[in-house]
């Protein structure tokens, strides 16, 4: 499996070709290994899939830092188009109600396991994307901050011990939220799938990079303003816990993403007096420790 490396799919036209942040700036690994003459994955799906020569990747990336005079073979992380750094999940599982004071502000019990809910790949969105929700279906749009995990090999029935070794990466998301359509039935799922409602990114953090994902300060802010900010430390139920309980009904594959629930400070938990819900011109920023600050606009 990876190791030690931020990843990113950079967008160039219709294609999104594989990045590895770097000291020099974000390497393509598609023009490099072209360039290069280096076989190595060229795409996030490959990574993932295991189909690509991981050593050959690391080859890739020491190479193209010891060339002087490859400049273009590098892109500033400020001005990278990105996709979503997951492009092509197999499955998107979300979890509700999963940080004991989320739980508390929208008055609901403590769950006695893992809610769970469903995502579509029509929601990914990337970072600095544009999600339209002038003309969404609701007029109670939610921000939620999320921890996302990254399979990376197949799961299945897995102890809770040895969840965390199944594990590619992790990232940054936001479970968008039309509250409306979600609490219209007893089904979550309506108001989770409009287009754009899962936006991830900027980077794929290998897990190595994370040795405790349990124990990273999240936030989210809107339009400069802090509205999360707590810790991955109030999860009721673990990343190593959630990958388990998922694994022994849902069969995980490489790729499939996990969004492992939302702190305090929803626009929900507030008095309903207080409510004021996501709008077109909002900006949202969120970020997690260690692996970077995800930012998209509405229009």
């Amino acid at each position: 499996m990876m190791n030690n490396m931020t990843l990113a799919a950079l967008r160039d036209g219709n294609e999104l070709s594989l990045g590895v942040k770097t000291a020099r700036g974000i390497l393509n690994a598609r023009k490099a290994a072209t360039a290069l003459g280096i076989k190595a994955p060229v795409t996030i799906d490959e990574v993932l899939a295991g189909s690509g020569n991981t050593a050959g990747l690391s080859a890739l990336v020491q190479k193209a830092l010891a060339a002087g005079d490859r400049a273009e073979l590098f892109v500033d992380e400020k001005s990278a188009a990105f996709g979503p750094c997951v492009p092509h999940p197999g499955k998107i599982v979300c979890v509700g109600l999963n940080y004991r004071k989320h739980a508390v502000e929208t008055g609901n019990p403590i769950p006695p396991a893992p809610i769970l809910f469903s995502k579509f790949n029509n929601t990914l969105a990337a970072h600095r994307g544009t999600i339209n929700v002038s003309r969404g279906p609701t007029e109670k749009l939610d921000y939620e901050v999320e921890l996302v995990i990254v399979i990376g090999k197949p799961a299945r029935n897995v102890a809770e011990s040895d969840a965390l070794s199944y594990v590619f990466g992790y990232c940054v998301g936001n479970d968008l939220s039309a509250r409306d359509l979600q609490m219209k039935t007893s089904q979550w799922l309506l108001g989770k799938t409009y287009d754009g409602y899962a936006p991830i990114g900027p980077y794929l953090v290998t897990a190595d990079l994370i040795p405790d994902p349990n124990r990273l300060k999240i936030e989210c802010r809107v339009n400069g303003e802090v509205r999360q900010s707590s810790n991955t430390s109030d999860m009721i139920f673990s990343c190593a816990h959630l990958v388990s309980y998922i694994s022994r009904y849902i069969p995980l594959s490489p790729g499939d993403i996990i969004f492992t629930g939302t702190p305090e400070g929803v626009i929900m938990g507030h008095p309903k007096d207080k409510q004021v819900w996501l709008k077109a011109g909002d900006r949202i920023d969120t970020t997690i420790e260690k692996l970077g600050t995800l930012e998209f606009m509405l229009d």
